[in-house]
């Protein structure tokens, strides 16, 4: 019943935020097949209001990286999915590859 957007900015935005100042963050989506958790995490590029929680999320920490003065940032970041036991890394280079 609600938009990517009103999901990013009550639960993603204010983790994003503790990132920035050094804490880890994750966004645990989870759900039957066909549930919408890919659509919500990924979303559609066009039109920019079905962009999904990770492109928004990656776009506030570059925004806020740039805004930065005399400090220094590692960004780490992956996209897992679990799916019957088996873990793999969605933005890896071999997404088909089973990690342990």
């Amino acid at each position: 019943e609600h938009s990517t957007e009103h999901i990013y900015n009550e639960i993603a935005y204010p983790l994003v935020e503790g990132v920035m100042e050094g804490y880890n963050g994750t966004i645990f989506a989870y759900g039957q097949t066909g549930s919408g958790k890919s659509f919500t995490m990924q979303g559609v590029g066009d039109p920019s209001s079905q962009k999904g929680i990770i492109p928004r999320a990656f776009e506030h920490i570059f925004e806020s990286i740039q805004c930065a003065e005399n400090t220094k940032f590692l960004l780490r970041a992956s996209y897992l999915e679990i799916y019957n036991e088996d873990v793999r890394d969605l933005l890896g280079a071999d997404t088909k590859q089973k990690l342990e």
